[in-house]
């Protein structure tokens, strides 16, 4: 599957659907995006079951704001809707193949349980439905 251009039209309904989905936080001017998105791509090729969305961050400021991006390249993976994984930087090869190994063995039961015991200790969390 290939990588898709995630807008604000659509990020949402993306990130908070059943599965995975990773999303590159980019812009053309960055050097290690660009080095990083034929690693993006291969994987997007080989994991036919996760999606592998792209969000410019300079025509979709709204989206990077609210996702809090600090730095580019970053990724997030989420998984049936909940924000697992979110970390700025250019990932080698082995290191996101790592990312998506673990991302599919998450135990989501376990997941949607520390998400509720931190929501009760912290008040809110902020949700993928925020992140518009």
């Amino acid at each position: 599957m290939a990588t898709i251009d995630l807008t604000t039209a659509d990020f949402e309904q993306t990130v908070t659907k059943d599965g995975i989905t990773l999303v590159d936080f980019w812009a053309d001017w960055c050097g290690p995006c660009k080095a990083f998105a034929p690693v993006y791509e291969q994987a997007s090729e080989q994991h036919p079951d996760v999606t592998f969305g792209k969000v410019d961050t300079e025509d979709q400021q709204a989206i990077a704001a609210a996702a809090n991006i600090r730095s580019i390249p970053t990724l997030m993976a989420f998984r049936d809707g909940i924000l697992v994984f979110a970390q700025p930087g250019a990932l080698p090869a082995p290191a996101l193949e790592q990312v998506i190994t673990a991302v599919k063995g998450l135990d989501m039961d376990d997941v949607r349980k520390q998400v509720a015991e931190a929501q009760a200790q912290q008040g809110d969390v902020e949700t993928p439905e925020e992140l518009r």
